[in-house]
């Protein structure tokens, strides 16, 4: 099975909170694409498996326990299972988000709640 999608289409942002959308489901993942108004955050949270976040757009403070990362357009972080982290727009960003199929969307959304 062929998938195809354009992570810069229909990019509609919300003012309330992150904008977080499933683009793609596979055999082995779940490709999430996450819209932030500067200034937006995700707050601290974990998860049970591995991720991989990419910047494809802007830049994002990406806190990983006390550390502070500055990821720019094209930078990408990988992190291991429990690792506790949040995220911070300093501008106007797409995010990809790399999840195992295993994990949950819905866990993704609880954080923006």
């Amino acid at each position: 099975m062929t998938q195809k999608v354009e992570f810069f289409k229909e990019l509609i942002y919300n003012d309330q909170h992150v904008a977080v959308k499933v683009m793609m489901e596979t055999q082995c993942s779940k490709e999430i694409r996450i819209l932030f108004k500067e200034g937006q955050s995700m707050r601290e949270h974990q998860t049970d498996f591995p991720i991989t976040v990419q910047i494809l757009k802007g830049s994002i403070e990406f806190g990983v326990g006390a550390a502070k990362h500055l990821l720019n357009e094209g930078d990408m972080i990988a992190l291991d299972p429990k690792t506790p982290h949040d995220l911070l727009a300093l501008t106007q960003s797409i995010v990809r988000l790399s999840l195992s199929k295993e994990d949950s969307v819905g866990r993704v959304l609880k954080v923006i709640e």
